[in-house]
């Protein structure tokens, strides 16, 4: 029974993803821009056209494609459902991103918020969990609290965080793993401490999915958000919630929409081929974990458990020879964690910045060897400010389970040729 990715099983996941067979200067293209977006498995390509190709229709209708239509996007809610750990599909909730389903959210629990309370958010996040929060709270004239950053490793500093926390408190917006620096955060432990204050979590998964296993109901919190399109899927933002705060929170919707969840949150029109999409991204996962496991019957959370448990293990090692890699340059200067021992306590996400280049000439040095990564801040604008890093930002290596030691070696070779 196999229980890891072997050099035979990436290949075989390499092979479902049709951009990666993309030729950059007569070299396959080598795909690091996953923390903006990672690429898409034929499946996913495949539900999407199928949907256009016989389903196409809006929401309610009492006809043949209408109805099919929306057990296809039922399916999709299971599955996001499953994807999360959630026992109730009507939880999920799907919008256009991320950033738009935390700006309808934060607008909506703002609303429950009195003068002389706070909001606690973080430096360490992606903007789109701390501007739509500390917008809603300026409308409201609640106190928005900043947990500072350990700027050594480019982690949270928990204890900050925690003593901004106190009986005014309403929400606590923080994310699992950092965009920019990869570092996990102890957001069960974090999330704890909040109960104690009745005070709401806000979790932003959206860097953590496409690395670790999401479970709402092991971590305790109220909200989650993700992006199928982080984690081999299209372009679409989900967040589940407790069914009793959907039921209760008063959403900005118009009068014909449904009262009743999900659907009151699901403003306009979907994109319901895209949520077709996105059920075959899990499904890919999920997939995986029954290939690993040798059980093609396994259940879909069951099988989300294995695939995640074996790619963990994978990126890991794959991390350590990047970070390896990567200190063996000359001149380098690597944010985040580093330490081989401490490798748990972050994903394969790695932020680098190098004196004789600006991090968008390196990009584009990369870029012009077929490497793709990103630069600049990537919307952690709290953290390259709290760095100094602010306007260049740096250069973001993510990698995620279809990349390969081949790979992290052409980039280290890449990286010594550009700057030494």
């Amino acid at each position: 029974m196999a229980q890891q990715l072997t050099p035979e099983l990436i290949q075989q996941c390499r092979n479902q993803f049709p951009a990666l067979a993309r030729q950059h200067n007569g070299q396959t293209a080598i795909y690091l821009d996953g923390p903006a977006g990672t690429q898409v498995t034929q499946s996913v390509i495949d539900a999407i056209s199928h949907y256009y190709c016989t389903c196409n229709a809006n929401h309610g209708g009492q006809f043949a494609t209408s109805r099919e239509s929306d057990e296809f996007v039922e399916k999709a809610h299971q599955a996001l459902a499953d994807f999360v750990g959630a026992d109730n599909w009507k939880e999920i909730v799907f919008g256009a991103n991320m950033t738009s389903l935390t700006f309808a959210f934060s607008r909506a629990i703002a609303k429950t918020w009195k003068k002389g309370d706070n909001i606690v958010v973080t430096r360490l996040d992606h903007d789109a969990n701390v501007t739509t929060w500390a917008l809603a709270a300026r409308d409201h004239g609640v106190d928005v609290r900043y947990a500072d950053i350990n700027k050594d490793d480019c982690t949270l500093n928990v204890d900050d965080l925690k003593s901004k926390i106190d009986e005014r408190t309403q929400i606590i917006a923080v994310g699992l793993a950092s965009n920019s620096s990869g570092s996990i955060n102890p957001a069960k432990e974090i999330i704890a401490y909040a109960k104690q204050f009745q005070a709401q979590v806000f979790i932003d998964a959206v860097h953590y999915a496409p690395h670790r296993l999401v479970d709402v109901k092991d971590l305790g919190c109220d909200f989650l958000v993700c992006s199928t399109y982080k984690f081999f899927g299209p372009h679409i933002g989900v967040l589940w919630a407790k069914a009793e705060i959907l039921e209760k929170l008063e959403a900005y919707k118009v009068r014909p929409s449904s009262p009743a969840i999900p659907d009151k949150w699901m403003t306009g029109t979907q994109n319901f081929a895209s949520l077709c999409g996105s059920r075959a991204a899990v499904d890919y996962i999920a997939d995986l974990g029954r290939t690993l496991a040798g059980d093609g019957s396994l259940q879909r959370r069951a099988a989300l458990q294995v695939a995640y448990k074996a790619i963990a293990i994978y990126e890991d090692k794959l991390c350590k020879t990047l970070l390896e890699g990567l200190a063996s340059v000359e001149g380098l200067k690597i944010y985040g964690i580093t330490q081989e021992d401490r490798i748990g306590e972050r994903v394969p996400t790695v932020s680098i910045t190098h004196p004789k280049l600006s991090a968008t000439q390196l990009a584009h040095e990369l870029g012009e060897r077929g490497i793709y990564a990103w630069d600049g801040n990537y919307y952690a604008l709290e953290l390259t400010e709290q760095l100094g890093l602010e306007p260049e930002g740096m250069v973001r290596l993510g990698l995620v389970h279809y990349n390969t030691d081949e790979e992290v070696g052409r980039l280290i070779s890449a990286l010594n040729e550009i700057l030494n």
